[in-house]
């Protein structure tokens, strides 16, 4: 082998080792690191978090809502009951004033008994 030759091969060398060092070099200097990976995750979780905060506010207030039309409901209802109540008193006192007794009444239902606390 001439000398030029080894030259040739050797310089080749060498430029394939820088080559290939030169190539792992700028792989590792562009990879990402723990910390940038922990806080592209982190931002991911926020931004979920953030979503789903978001819509769990948006459901309470649908169901803040729904509750406040129930309540309106029930306040109606036993404006309605007491209504009844003083109106069936009021006619029970008129038939006993007339001298008659007013028909008895069915028992009341197991389920009616926790709110009628009234004997008519």
């Amino acid at each position: 082998m001439s000398n030029a030759e080894m030259w040739t091969a050797v310089s080749g060398g060498v430029v394939g080792a820088a080559s290939a060092v030169a190539t792992f070099w700028g792989g590792w200097a562009a990879r990402r690191t723990r910390g940038d990976r922990r806080r592209d995750d982190f931002t991911v979780v926020t931004d979920r978090m953030e979503k789903e905060i978001g819509r769990q506010a948006d459901r309470l207030d649908e169901l803040e809502a729904a509750a406040e039309v129930q309540e309106q409901r029930l306040e109606g209802a036993g404006v309605a009951i007491t209504y009844l109540i003083d109106r069936v008193r009021g006619l029970t006192a008129w038939i006993r004033s007339a001298g008659l007794e007013p028909p008895t009444a069915r028992p009341v239902p197991e389920r009616a008994r926790e709110f009628i606390h009234h004997d008519l």
